[in-house]
């Protein structure tokens, strides 16, 4: 394969391989005990000088089409000048921002998405603002700069996590975006109803999704068919296939996921207790989605200390026996690098970080990966939960700057700039016109993946439930579930004190 691709004599490029062998830039490893055959693969030395070559021509790319500033080649992404070429921003938009002579600011979750969405923003054809317009956060600094900005923004434009919504709609820190609905093209019968109301608080629409993302499975197709192993269906079959697959002598093991402290091992834990069939509150869970802010009484009594919840830190306890040493304190970032670089065979993923499988320039796991549903717990469902993110306002500003802003949230959540995003590698559809869309179906499997989840009933939104106590209950989970997996706990201990203390909360706000 290397003699074909470089197009030179045979005799030729075989000294050049084996000079290179000689040297040290192209290594022999055996592929069987007998030494017999081997592969080449390509020195470390040799791989970092590739990578620091290609991201070079990455950089030298993204400052040929026109983007400013561009330091760090991760923060620009392939598609986006050109996305921001073809779609426009509205003239009256563009106009406005003129006459204002201010520059829109944003506050935003720190991802790829939200950094293709900047560097479009700042692009010098549409004069719109700088990159210094954005303040780009981690999600767990995003809520505290969320609380520090919203009661006086100097933002115009603000992300939030779903989940958060309830809390921040209470506290009137938000704007009611209704108004503004109605005056624009936004075609709320477009968005998937579970999805629109995702952005919804009692009758008021305080949020517009502009993306949305499924926790699932990603599974490495080539060690499984290689292993003549069936893909899990069922948290025990999730163990088995690990076992089978992992190999702890040479730093290769069976699954990555969230189990660092804090937030990550909360959502774990919410969205396995969904896989048994059970919510984290007292709520139906045959509904689709609900209008949360309806919510009274018992509804708000946590299901912590359950059944369902023992069966969630049995398996997070197995899982730990086939997941890399680091893995209490694996995060959203660790467990995709892990997956990324090939130290596992399997790893819960969102289907938005999983578009880096086949995307990423270090990606050691391209065209080898696979999506699948969420392994389901005994008596329980394959419950995939749907995550994303909400464009609002802060409570604050002037009308005049608030319509102004919302006339941004339009354009950024229009379907011509979500298809484009979507051609472009960032799996993102909560519009049925994108999802149904050829070109976009076409274009990642990641599209197509989701649709087929929607189409079967597999989708939920209440794992997560966005009520205004949910940091609160996730910051109890994220202490007492990982003190159960450390062992500073025993299991029944961090159940009993985790479904007390939630309890405690929603006695204290007069829940019930």
């Amino acid at each position: 394969m290397l003699i074909d691709a470089a197009e030179v004599p045979y005799g030729t490029a075989q000294r050049r391989i084996h000079a290179m062998i000689d040297d040290g830039q192209i290594m022999k490893v055996a592929r069987s005990t007998t030494g017999k055959s081997f592969y080449l693969q390509p020195s470390p030395e040799m791989y970092s000088a590739f990578v620091d070559y290609i991201t070079k021509v990455k950089s030298l790319l993204a400052e040929t089409v026109g983007l400013r500033g561009v330091e760090n080649a991760d923060e620009f992404y392939f598609g986006g000048a050109d996305f921001a070429r073809e779609i426009l921003p509205p003239p009256p938009l563009q106009s406005q921002l003129a006459e204002s002579d201010q520059e829109l600011k944003f506050l935003l979750h720190n991802d790829n998405y939200f950094s293709a969405m900047r560097n479009m923003w700042a692009d010098y054809r549409n004069n719109l603002g700088s990159r210094k317009s954005f303040s780009l956060h981690f999600l767990p600094d995003l809520h505290e700069r969320l609380h520090e900005f919203l009661p006086k923004s100097d933002f115009d434009v603000v992300t939030l996590n779903m989940p958060w919504l309830g809390e921040f709609a209470e506290q009137n820190l938000l704007t009611p975006l209704d108004e503004f609905i109605e005056e624009t093209n936004i075609r709320v019968m477009d968005f998937h109803p579970a999805v629109w109301a995702s952005g919804t608080w009692g009758n008021r629409q305080y949020g517009v999704p502009i993306y949305v993302t499924i926790e699932a499975m990603a599974v490495r197709k080539d060690l499984f068919s290689e292993h003549e192993l069936t893909y899990p269906r069922t948290f025990d079959q999730v163990i088995e296939a690990g076992r089978q697959l992992q190999d702890p002598s040479r730093g290769f093991f069976g699954v990555a996921w969230n189990a660092a402290r804090g937030m990550p091992i909360a959502s774990s834990f919410m969205i396995l207790m969904g896989c048994c069939g059970a919510p984290i509150l007292n709520i139906p869970r045959a509904r689709r989605y609900h209008n949360w802010a309806d919510l009274a009484g018992n509804s708000f009594r946590p299901k912590i200390d359950s059944e369902e919840g023992q069966l969630v830190l049995d398996y997070m306890h197995r899982l730990v026996e086939i997941s890399p040493p680091d893995i209490l304190q694996m995060d959203w970032n660790r467990r995709i690098e892990a997956f990324l670089e090939g130290e596992v065979a399997m790893g819960y993923c969102w289907t938005m970080r999983a578009a880096r499988f086949d995307y990423d320039i270090g990606s050691m796991v391209k065209k080898r990966a696979e999506l699948i549903p969420q392994p389901k717990g005994p008596m329980g469902m394959s419950a995939n939960p749907t995550g994303g993110f909400l464009l609002g306002i802060p409570a604050n500003l002037p009308k005049s700057r608030a319509k102004l802003a919302f006339e941004a949230i339009a354009w950024m959540a229009s379907p011509e700039a979500m298809k484009r995003h979507v051609t472009n590698g960032l799996p993102v559809a909560p519009r049925f016109s994108v999802a149904a869309d050829p070109e976009a179906a076409a274009s990642s499997p990641i599209v197509r993946f989701v649709d087929r989840l929607s189409q079967r009933g597999m989708l939920c939104t209440w794992q997560r439930p966005p009520i205004p106590e949910y940091c609160t209950i996730e910051s109890i989970l994220g202490a007492r579930i990982h003190d159960a997996l450390s062992g500073d706990l025993s299991d029944k201990e961090a159940l009993t004190l985790a479904q007390a203390e939630v309890d405690q909360v929603m006695q204290g706000n007069g829940r019930y």
